[in-house]
């Protein structure tokens, strides 16, 4: 394996200079976020009704990520002491902020820096979400359909600029403040930013379905009640889980994207191109915050187009945008001969067109997964609707259908991301150092279109909820309902977009992230470790199996948290329709905040299981098998990640948007056997699309993350004079028995069916 370059950098003069440009974008795009914010609040909020349904929703909201937070906070002090015990590669005889305890203080308060902007964007998304929604329901009764939609997307692209404006501003201060050191001191940033993220998707995804599931199957199946029927226990725990999972734990999601992206690429960058391979990789997400203002602005609904094809437009004109620009400034910022880099890196093509083409590849990437899951997804194309047609038959061809449009399009999705990988590697022309960098830039094209990805993300909980609110207060027209219904499933496909972004944009950040691990193995270690990558050895396929499993079995904790809190939802609001008398007439009031106080406290009571399991499975096969089984690992858990996440998400969004297509109409309609079959598919998609498969993202990062924090001491204990086989051993095995520990406290928890299996079904007694 060729050795890594690595060149001592120092950002200067006009480089320095661009590093603030870039830093007072980031300020521009915040202020855009405060502007967008402000456009949303203008608008009217609806009847009296509409506004007492909304404000139950915002507190629960904010009471479940008010306790959240309070949870994850001791996560974070241990996280913050571990930090500073791990050791830092620095510069002989270097003092300061730039010695080797200057860098472990200061990567361990970066790491708060991260988790701190990681909750502040799922935090202040959710709460402008919760305002919008019945804003969004009052302009589709009182002013139509393009109204509406432009309050959903503007509550987006606050929520956009807020990722794109943090992300930004934490990278481009650390490479001003830090200089050489910058890389490591990011390490902790993006780690801070992924650990907090993966929390609260876990959290808020095991929260909304728990809620979702629960209300569906007495709602729909048992009482053949609408979706947000107030007469429904269920509703407003449903509304909020809306919020606390597709809003705030997939904006946290994507803004932990955002700055571990950004993390690899300037580690890598560093090394590739010295200097200005810490300025380039923070440009190109500059010119996507500003492609990103471009697409929202000069986006507007034309006669006869259905509201996809609008936010696709965004998409669309950001992007390209986006590609156009960042190209002119390959050519203007970048020398045209690899000798001025003054690195050693060397390439056929011209560090220009291999910058362009790198950042092209990535831009090129987000169109085509938005194309593929949109085929995948869309109520428009054949695969859902075969999915639909398949619930004339019943329950299980509704399950088995669902079940082959996901398989099927993982593949298809994988090919995709690989062909970018390769594609990306390939312009390095066999250079191991910038073929690793190469596929970076191609993660920082992808981050050109995350404004936008995440206002087609937040659309999509905004238009969920605004439906809810109409159907719950009753003060809805028929027109109106019928445009809240269209955009309810525009946004489940916007949503279904977003999420296989999201998972690109998570394989190049790992993929990057692994490169980045392998380079600082080498760095530690220096020769002893080729043997260990060269040479066939068992142990590295042992690391590989293990990488996988943990996928695994990190998907199966999560899908059966949300069967375990559902299960407890269901009691619950089948309960409340046999002993609160007039429920189902409307003249009893169901407790809507027993089932918030239930899957608040469940979701809480689950997240830590599998957390646990993403922090201390690669400390256990790193300290116990070694730095080669830990890259082995690390790239099984990447494959079968990216297979299993878009297997999870497109498999959930086919069933739920087919449930939509038979409620439109199709197939038997509302009330039919067709329709409760979908309803089942529906309720087996949820988890799948909107908890497990979304979580794989951050998991991936977070494992990455902890490899390269640890390998410096991995390596210490493996190698050379400090040597120490028997605490090496140790750590490992007490990482594996907390892991052990974590999953036998889950499957003791007890069940609900198991608590509550004598009782009786609510249409017994009902």
């Amino acid at each position: 394996m060729p050795r890594p370059f690595v060149v001592d950098v120092e950002v200067t003069g006009g480089d320095l200079a661009l590093v603030a440009i870039v830093a007072v974008i980031a300020l521009g795009s915040l202020g855009m976020a405060v502007l967008f914010r402000s456009e949303v609040l203008r608008a009217g909020e609806g009847t009296p009704n509409m506004q007492r349904i909304a404000q139950a929703v915002q507190e629960g909201a904010n009471a479940y990520l008010t306790r959240q937070f309070r949870t994850l906070t001791i996560f974070a002090g241990i996280a913050f002491v571990v930090l500073l015990a791990l050791p830092a590669h620095t510069a002989d005889g270097a003092s300061g902020l730039q010695s080797e305890w200057g860098v472990r203080i200061s990567r361990s308060i970066f790491f708060l820096v991260g988790a701190g902007f990681s909750g502040a964007v799922g935090y202040l998304g959710m709460s402008l979400a919760v305002r919008a929604n019945l804003r969004v329901a009052a302009a589709a009764n009182e002013q139509g359909r393009d109204p509406a939609m432009n309050i959903g997307f503007r509550t987006g692209a606050f929520v956009g600029m807020f990722t794109v404006g943090l992300g930004l501003l934490g990278a481009s201060v650390v490479v001003m403040v830090f200089q050489e050191t910058a890389p490591n001191v990011l390490e902790g940033f993006g780690f801070g930013a992924a650990l907090l993220a993966m929390f609260m998707r876990v959290g808020g995804g095991i929260f909304t379905k728990a809620a979702d599931v629960g209300a569906d199957l007495v709602g729909k199946v048992e009482q053949n009640i609408p979706e947000d029927d107030p007469r429904n226990a269920a509703t407003i725990a449903d509304n909020v889980g809306d919020n606390v999972g597709d809003c705030a734990g997939m904006a946290a999601d994507l803004f932990e994207s955002y700055a571990v992206t950004l993390v690899a690429a300037l580690i890598l960058g560093s090394q590739a191109f010295g200097d200005k391979g810490l300025v380039f990789p923070l440009i190109v997400p500059a010119i996507g915050a500003l492609s990103a203002i471009a697409g929202v602005y000069l986006t507007k609904p034309r006669a006869g187009e259905n509201g996809l094809q609008t936010i696709n437009r965004a998409f669309y004109l950001s992007a390209a945008v986006g590609l156009v620009a960042s190209a002119i400034a390959a050519f203007v910022y970048l020398p045209s001969e690899w000798s001025e880099l003054g690195t050693g890196a060397d390439a056929d093509l011209t560090p220009q067109l291999f910058a362009a083409g790198a950042v092209a590849i990535g831009i090129v990437l987000a169109a085509a997964i938005l194309a593929l899951t949109g085929y995948f997804t869309g109520t428009e194309h054949r695969p859902v609707n075969d999915v639909a047609r398949t619930s004339l038959t019943g329950h299980a061809t509704v399950i088995l259908s669902g079940l082959s449009v996901g398989l099927e399009s993982a593949v298809y999705t994988a090919i995709v991301i690989g062909a970018a990988v390769f594609g990306a590697a390939l312009l390095a022309g066999g250079t191991t150092g910038l073929a690793l960098f190469a596929v970076a830039l191609a993660g920082c094209g992808l981050l050109t279109t995350v404004g936008v990805i995440v206002a087609m993300d937040t659309f999509g909980p905004v238009s969920d909820n605004a439906q809810g609110i109409a159907e719950m207060s009753g003060d809805v027209s028929e027109e109106g309902a019928q445009i809240l219904t269209e955009l309810d499933a525009v946004g489940n496909t916007t949503k279904a977009i977003t999420k296989g972004i999201a998972i690109a944009t998570a394989v190049l950040a790992a993929s990057a992230l692994f490169a980045s691990y392998t380079q600082s193995a080498f760095a530690e270690a220096g020769d002893v470790l080729y043997d260990d990558f060269l040479v066939y050895d068992a142990k590295l396929i042992v690391g590989a199996l293990l990488g996988a499993g943990v996928v695994f079995l990190f998907s199966g904790l999560a899908i059966n948290a949300v069967g375990r809190a559902a299960g407890a939802v269901v009691y619950e609001v089948r309960r409340q329709f046999r002993e609160i008398p007039g429920i189902m007439e409307g003249t009893g009031r169901p407790e809507y905040g027993r089932v918030v106080d239930i899957v608040t406290r469940d979701s809480l009571r689950e997240l830590a299981t599998p957390g646990i399991l993403a922090i201390l499975s690669p400390i256990a096969v790193g300290f116990g098998l070694g730095v080669g089984p830990l890259a082995g690992f690390l790239v099984g858990a990447i494959a079968s990640g990216t297979l299993m996440a878009v297997f999870l998400a497109n498999a959930g969004g086919a069933w739920d948007n087919a449930k939509k297509l038979v409620e439109d109409g199709h197939f038997g309609g509302k009330g039919s056997e067709a329709h409760a079959a979908t309803v089942t598919g529906d309720t087996v998609g949820d988890p799948f699309k909107d908890t497990a498969g979304p979580a794989i993202n951050p998991l991936l990062k977070v494992m990455n993350l902890v490899s390269l924090l640890i390998v410096g001491a991995i390596v210490s204990l493996s190698y050379g004079d400090d040597k120490n086989d028997v605490v090496r051993i140790l750590i490992a095995l007490a990482a594996a028995a907390g892991i052990f520990a974590a999953v036998y406290i889950s499957k003791q928890r007890s069940s609900a069916i198991d608590d509550g299996a004598a009782e009786p079904a609510a249409t017994e007694t009902v």
